[in-house]
């Protein structure tokens, strides 16, 4: 078989193989609507599918494996989109396109709160999306980041991130995602600027007490 004839034949099977995960894991969220993830039984999964059992088994281990493969393949595209576009703006998360997703899927976040997935769910998110803004953080202030500080700020930004989505959630999105897009980018810039600020020196401190206590 000729390299050009390989090459087709493996785009196919890649294709083959994202249609058979994505066709699982739709059948998987769509019966998360209708009962208790604990009551779902793979037979159901590939029943609805039409995915047979010999392939289930040769992508996944259990449900528990095709739902948190799904999850994960959704944060890893999502966290990544601004830097994967090149978006030409101050943003370090694509904030107001993840609201807008998942307040349109508040059925499916209320299945996983009753499920017990939630917290699964969000972990993996602030995993991915701390290493999105890493990344995009790389891109917008390189020069002023050591790779540790720019680690910790990211993930201080994806905790705080998923914190306000669990607000807004809770509160039945009281302002429109693009506000909140906004909201919280004024938040990232102005902790990520205080954070990198030199620390004040004691006699700084001392001298700005000093002219505190002599305007008294």
């Amino acid at each position: 078989m000729s390299r050009k004839k390989k090459s087709m034949a493996l785009a196919k099977a890649d294709r083959r193989t994202r249609r058979t995960r994505e066709v699982l894991g739709d059948a998987l969220v769509g019966l998360m609507h209708e009962k208790p993830f604990q009551k779902i039984k793979v037979n159901e999964v590939l029943e609805r599918a039409e995915v047979g059992r010999s392939t289930f088994y040769s992508h996944y281990r259990d449900k528990e494996d095709l739902f948190l493969s799904d999850v994960d393949d959704f944060w890893a595209a999502i966290s990544m989109k601004l830097s994967r576009d090149a978006e030409a703006s101050r943003r370090v998360a694509p904030v107001r396109e993840l609201f807008e997703h998942v307040g349109q899927a508040r059925e499916f976040y209320a299945a996983l709160v009753k499920s017990e997935k939630v917290h699964d769910v969000m972990d993996l998110g602030i995993g991915h999306f701390a290493r999105g803004i890493e990344q995009r953080l790389k891109q917008l202030r390189s020069e002023e980041h050591s790779a540790v500080a720019r680690q910790a700020i990211s993930h201080s930004l994806a905790g705080a991130l998923f914190s306000m989505l669990f607000w807004w959630l809770d509160r039945s999105m009281p302002l429109p995602a693009a506000e909140m897009d906004k909201l919280y980018h004024r938040l990232a810039w102005s902790g990520t600027a205080a954070a990198l600020a030199p620390p004040a020196t004691e006699s700084s401190r001392d001298n700005s007490h000093g002219k505190t206590a002599a305007k008294r």
